[in-house]
């Protein structure tokens, strides 16, 4: 049940529904109990299992937004919402705004801001530029803003 929760936790960051995080979830523990030889027990296994986790993310991402193009962005807030503000979101609330962005831009935002991988990693990893890796990340930021003036119901 441990690691249930916590891969599920991860997986829910990628996807747009529990339906596919649990998808992904299934495909991150059969690669795991089909590498289990390979891992190095000297090694702590839990940075082993998260990059399993991530990577099954990065690849049902690749399926399923292999024809998708960038979404552009209607418009770039001027306003920002406070900090205090902030503290009255729950963890909930902000995956579920995490969750409204566009895939491409989500997968960025995970990678970057969750996982902390740099854009050149992130390039490689979702087989785009690097350009386009920053590019996705600003947009997820500033998408991300747009939604939390909505939530606060800041006005522009």
């Amino acid at each position: 049940m441990r690691f249930y929760s916590y891969s599920l936790s991860i997986c829910i960051r990628y996807v747009n529904s529990r339906e596919e995080a649990v998808e992904v979830m299934n495909d991150a523990f059969m690669k795991v109990f089909t590498y289990l030889k390979q891992f190095d027990l000297n090694k702590p296994f839990q940075p082993w299992f998260r990059q399993i986790i991530v990577n099954c993310a990065i690849d049902h991402f690749k399926r399923e937004n292999k024809h998708a193009g960038q979404v552009d962005i209607d418009t770039i807030m001027e306003k920002g919402i406070a900090e205090s503000q902030l503290d009255n979101i729950s963890y909930e609330e902000i995956l579920a705004l995490v969750r409204e962005l566009p895939s491409a831009y989500r997968a960025v935002f995970n990678l970057r801001a969750i996982e902390g991988y740099k854009h050149e990693e992130i390039a490689k990893m979702l087989n785009i530029t690097t350009g386009t890796s920053k590019s996705n990340y600003f947009k997820a930021k500033k998408k991300l803003q747009e939604y939390l003036q909505v939530f606060f119901e800041v006005e522009k």
